[in-house]
């Protein structure tokens, strides 16, 4: 892993790109500025990234809402009605 200031980076370009099969670590006055990495380690890199930070549920039913709220949408639901529920039939059939 290569180490380099900015101006010498910059005029080196062309260097610090073909290098770039390990990481270039660009520093400006002793902070890490920049890295350059193969595109290849990018691709990894932002693929995890987008899984890592996929809305929660949560923030995707709020996102929902507030759309919902800007189209002036309303969801219609219908009442409620009682079925039956095979599984506690199920259960009382077996307790018995």
């Amino acid at each position: 892993m290569m180490h380099w200031q900015v101006a010498e980076a910059k005029q080196k370009f062309s260097e610090v790109l073909r290098a770039a099969m390990e990481p270039q670590l660009i520093f400006n006055r002793g902070r890490l500025v920049a890295a350059v990495v193969d595109a290849q380690i990018y691709e990894v890199f932002q693929a995890w990234y987008e899984q890592q930070h996929r809305p929660t549920l949560a923030e995707a039913f709020t996102s929902l809402r507030q759309l919902c709220s800007e189209e002036g949408y309303t969801l219609n639901v219908p009442t409620r009605q009682d079925r039956q529920n095979a599984f506690v039939k199920a259960l009382d059939d077996v307790s018995l």
